[in-house]
């Protein structure tokens, strides 16, 4: 990871410092999309009014990408202080079983003492990939690659902050513990409607007591076999109070299931899935369904300070989108992978002016959010954090016309 970058205004001037530390990769001039993407994001704001075409070219692209991986939510809210033993009996046999498990998870991860003395988190990570569109009838309209990097901070479940940047493209995210938001190059700030709920990314084994907590009232489904290794399979369902906080009158959370496998071998989380649906009100009586399905394969577990860390990982995503007439369907594949760069805990100085949304946020308003037409995306970057690597890979991309509808539901 690079922290530093030449000096772009002055060759004898001094290195310019880094606000959110990116992949070498990205300083590779043999590499013009990605180079020219940097230059553009580190150069000031006055000469950013003129991108070039191979930064234009990419956008629509990481709109997509970046709209769906980069910042989603759990669909319930998880509560911060939370009884990590609880009495298994007097339960029906699921729920026994899933309390059960997720008492074994705690142990594995580093026990009840090491997880409760965490007050706050922060991730460093690096990501990178490459996207791949492929029309209806399988001819593909080339591939391009995409790296960059993130910070992810966190007091709490609903309280963390989150700086992205793939491709010279910033995304924004963050939670006050009052209200949830995002920041894109290509939407202004918005909140997120409901109660405010914990980043996606935080429970990819970056955070073991919030999954616990979250896991605490689920049930058990039976066992499954990941990477061929035993599993037990919990799932969880968002009350239908929830779901109502979340739509609108023109956009309806039909359901939103969280899936959890845990190694019966080592007690950890091996694989985090959740998919929802919604549906659109289209003209008339018409809707159109939006079915979205993130799997979390979570690896390599190392112990920080006690506390057992899954440092890298692979997210896969399928879009579904489809409606009354079968022209409507389409799916999409995305793909990202990512690595741990630094971890640690109980940060000195993270107060609450960390995790304030920005000055022009507005509420989200009723119906799907669209994007602006015909608009090139400002590349600007605001003031971040801390940071992480991975990689955001998109395949077997058909119609995606108004993917960006089903942003909203996550």
């Amino acid at each position: 990871m690079r922290k530093v970058c030449p000096n772009f205004d002055r060759e004898d001037g001094l290195d310019t410092v880094l606000e959110v530390p990116v992949p070498e990769e990205m300083f590779t001039p043999n590499n013009n999309g990605r180079w020219q993407s940097m230059k553009t994001w580190i150069r000031p704001q006055p000469e950013r009014s003129t991108l070039p075409p191979s930064v234009l070219g990419r956008n629509t692209e990481l709109q997509l990408l970046l709209g769906v991986i980069g910042a989603p939510l759990i669909p319930l809210p998880v509560p911060a202080s939370h009884s990590l033993n609880r009495d298994i009996k007097d339960h029906p046999i699921e729920s026994s079983m899933a309390k059960y498990i997720v008492q074994q998870y705690i142990a594995s991860t580093g026990g009840d003492n090491a997880l409760n003395s965490i007050d706050s988190i922060g991730d460093a990570k690096s990501i990178g990939g490459k996207a791949k569109r492929t029309r209806r009838h399988g001819s593909g309209d080339g591939e391009d690659g995409h790296v960059g990097g993130f910070i992810l901070w966190q007091k709490r479940p609903d309280l963390w902050s989150l700086e992205l940047l793939v491709s010279g493209c910033k995304i924004s995210a963050g939670s006050d513990g009052k209200v949830a938001w995002r920041q894109t190059p290509w939407h202004q700030s918005h909140a997120s409607r409901g109660p405010p709920r914990p980043l996606r990314r935080s429970l990819q084994g970056l955070d073991p007591r919030s999954t616990a907590n979250l896991f605490s009232n689920a049930v058990c489904m039976g066992e499954k076999v990941i990477n061929n290794e035993d599993c037990f399979l919990l799932k969880l369902e968002a009350e239908p109070s929830t779901l109502r906080a979340r739509s609108s009158n023109n956009v309806e959370i039909i359901r939103h299931t969280v899936w959890g496998c845990f190694s019966q071998k080592t007690g950890l989380l091996v694989q985090f899935e959740d998919t929802h649906l919604l549906r659109i009100k289209a003209s008339g009586d018409e809707s159109i369904y939006w079915e979205t399905t993130m799997e979390s394969l979570i690896e390599d577990y190392r112990p920080v300070d006690g506390i057992n860390i899954a440092h890298s990982g692979r997210t896969s995503v399928s879009l579904f989108r489809f409606g009354d007439s079968s022209e409507t369907h389409t799916r999409t594949r995305m793909e990202e992978t990512w690595m741990i760069e630094e971890v640690d805990f109980n940060i000195w100085g993270l107060s609450m002016d960390c995790f304030l949304p920005p000055g022009d946020l507005k509420k989200e308003q009723e119906g799907c959010s669209v994007m602006a037409q015909n608009k090139r995306l400002p590349l600007v970057p605001q003031v971040p954090l801390r940071i992480a690597t991975s990689k955001v890979v998109a395949v077997n991309m058909e119609d995606s016309d108004s993917i960006e509808d089903a942003e909203q539901g996550l």
